[in-house]
């Protein structure tokens, strides 16, 4: 029997299929002959078994990468059923459930584990992995890596290197949402062969797509409109807001909808407990932001309305994906308002620190000596810069061959023993029991837990601050103390002598102002989208670089309903009475809001580090501007005061 036919019969026995989906087979038939591939794959169009059933034939353990512990929690619960020998490491785990992992992971009675890009890439957990045989790293979401794409995340650009560090056999890249450049600059990363990137095209005949021209106002009448129209079934209506999700929600409540409200301003047990009710329900609506959706597997879902306008083409392709999976028509509809133009554009403007912010993290970072570390969020609350954007800085640092990390690491740790010291030291020689003896002398005593202030430790101890962390883990992986860490930093080392600091600042600037422009870029498109005259499908279509043979025939524009001229935005220019408003916080004197480019993030409403750190976002003047576009506030702050802008 061929290696073809195995995995066919894996599929009948344990997965319940009796066919492979487009593209599957392909996938498969590369990882069998071991060569690494590259699944474009849609929403919805069956990536995760391109791994899972692999797994049961490769001899090694199969590593998935994934960022979303929703999928993860899913996935497993779905191979355990099956009696697959699955498991995760993840933040929800409890340090039990975490030594139980690790215990059957260096057993090796694991065939897949689940973790994290950030566990995968930092910290001593490529060590763990070191002495297993990786059959199959797969990294799910991978457009993650590529600068181009339109969710770039700094520590998946660290995976290529760990693939090689770990000595994968293959290795499985997979996206819902690749355009051809981000295509390439994966398969680049991950060295693999342009005939091994399988697509399988991002066309979905069953979803029928509108976009609507119309107002700000005129949007609530609209949705209610077409829910009462349609016969009921499951809905996620897309907003880009909190405050929106909640105040949708609730008038579609008050007409007798069963509505609810999803962001990630719920708390773990409100959003699971919706997530739940959603998958089981035949009628909820979801009213949500972008935090809802990812690993969402639902098959009936008859309706995604997008209440505001995507803030990409990618993210717009994603989340009418998670319609009518079961081939059915579903009805995907965008309301599209000038507004919201204004409110993405702000975001991305926001998101931008200005020349000076990354001129002084620069000097600070890269003015420490060979060796150093640093904590993302001091950084961030000294110099005003989002924790994601100073991520994104190092990283850029990284890529561009000044320093490379070392390792994460956490400055304070809290244990609590589980048996008596003298118990615990017992087990070991007279050498390792004298070194355990000393940490546990510096660790101050509270109630219950224990304090060690790791880098004390080490200086008073003259061990090294991994030894004590590496011995601390151990003991808690053998169960004799309970640890709790804190205080997370990263560890660096130059490459680069003496680098131009100042260019190197300027570099990064031009890099940020450059993903400012790409991000406003993506905005437009989907204006342009919108806008359009032609096939919204072939448009779409078009952009992912598959070319449609014919028009669809179903879309708003191919069914003849042309609309009328985007309505602009109410143009309004600050005027006296925000003048005023802008005098009086000036007055208040507020350290946060020192600059006019802070004035004007927070006039637009756009919390920083140090506008929530002073609980400025309950001002009554916070968001004051906030369908004013970004640039126009900066003028207006600037003009009102000329003083040199900071962070």
């Amino acid at each position: 029997m061929s290696q073809i036919d195995d995995a066919r019969q894996v599929l009948r026995e344990t997965f319940g299929f009796e066919d492979f989906r487009d593209g599957q087979g392909p996938v498969l038939d590369a990882l069998l002959a071991g060569r690494s591939t590259l699944a474009i794959f849609p929403t919805g169009g069956g990536k995760s078994l391109c791994y899972q059933l692999p797994a049961l034939l490769f001899d090694g353990l199969t590593v998935v990468v994934s960022p979303l512990i929703a999928l993860m929690k899913d996935q497993i619960d779905f191979l355990t059923r099956h009696g697959v020998a699955a498991a995760r490491l993840d933040s929800s785990l409890d340090a039990a459930e975490a030594r139980q992992v690790l215990a059957d992971l260096r057993a090796g009675k694991l065939k897949l584990l689940y973790v994290s890009p950030e566990r995968l890439a930092g910290g001593r957990f490529p060590g763990t992995l070191a002495g297993q045989s990786i059959a199959l790293l797969a990294v799910d979401e991978a457009h993650c890596i590529s600068e181009w794409g339109h969710n770039f995340r700094p520590e998946y650009m660290k995976l290529a290197k760990v693939a090689d560090e770990l000595r994968a056999d293959r290795v499985l890249a997979l996206t819902a949402t690749a355009t051809p450049e981000v295509a390439k600059a994966i398969a680049r990363a991950f060295r693999i062969d342009q005939a091994d990137v399988i697509s399988t095209g991002f066309h979905r005949p069953n979803l029928f797509l509108h976009a609507t021209h119309c107002r700000e106002h005129q949007r609530l009448a609209l949705l209610m409109d077409r829910l009462k129209e349609r016969a009921p079934g499951p809905a996620i209506v897309y907003v880009t807001l909190q405050r929106t999700a909640e105040d949708v929600a609730a008038a579609l409540s008050g007409e007798g909808f069963d509505a609810v409200a999803y962001h990630a301003g719920l708390d773990a047990d409100r959003r699971h407990r919706l997530q739940d009710r959603f998958m089981a329900s035949r009628s909820t609506i979801v009213v949500a932001t972008i935090a809802f959706g990812m690993g969402i597997d639902k098959a009936d879902i008859r309706a995604v309305y997008h209440y505001n306008l995507p803030k990409s083409l990618e993210n717009y392709a994603q989340e009418i994906g998670r319609a009518g999976r079961d081939g059915q028509d579903a009805h995907c509809e965008v309301f599209a308002c000038a507004k919201d133009v204004t409110t993405l554009e702000n975001f991305s403007y926001g998101d931008t620190p200005t020349p000076e912010a990354v001129a002084a993290l620069v000097h600070e970072l890269l003015g420490q000596g060979t060796t150093f570390d640093v904590s993302t969020y001091e950084l961030s609350q000294e110099h005003d810069i989002r924790p994601l954007v100073v991520e994104t800085l190092l990283a850029y640092l990284e890529l561009e061959g000044v320093m490379e990390a070392t390792g994460a690491f956490f400055s304070e740790v809290k244990f609590q023993p589980a048996r008596p010291s003298a118990e615990i030291l017992a087990r070991f020689d007279a050498d390792r029991a004298a070194f355990l003896r000393q940490i546990f002398r510096q660790a101050r005593k509270a109630a219950t837990w224990f304090t060690l202030d790791v880098p004390a430790a080490a200086r008073a101890s003259g061990e090294s601050r991994g030894r004590i962390m590496t011995a601390l883990h151990y003991l808690e992986e053998q169960g004799d103390l309970v640890l709790k860490v804190a205080g997370a930093r990263r560890g660096y080392r130059m490459i680069v002598d003496a680098p131009d600091l100042d260019c190197l600042a300027a570099l990064m600037s031009a890099r940020f102002l450059d993903r400012e422009r790409r991000d406003i870029d993506r905005v437009r498109l989907v204006v342009d989208y919108a806008r359009a005259t032609d096939c919204l499908t072939r448009r779409l279509l078009t952009y992912f670089g598959e070319d449609l043979p014919a028009d669809c025939g179903h879309c708003d524009r191919c069914l003849g309903i042309i609309p009328s001229p985007l309505p602009p935005a109410t143009a309004r220019a600050p005027g006296p009475t925000e003048s005023r408003r802008l005098a009086d916080l000036r007055a208040e004197g507020h350290l946060a809001l020192a600059t006019p480019r802070q004035q004007t993030r927070f006039l637009c409403g756009l919390s920083s580090p140090a506008t929530v750190r002073a609980k400025l976002t309950r001002h009554p003047t916070f968001g004051l501007l906030d369908d004013v576009s970004f640039a126009r506030v900066l003028v207006f702050t600037n003009s009102e005061d000329h003083t040199s802008e900071g962070p």
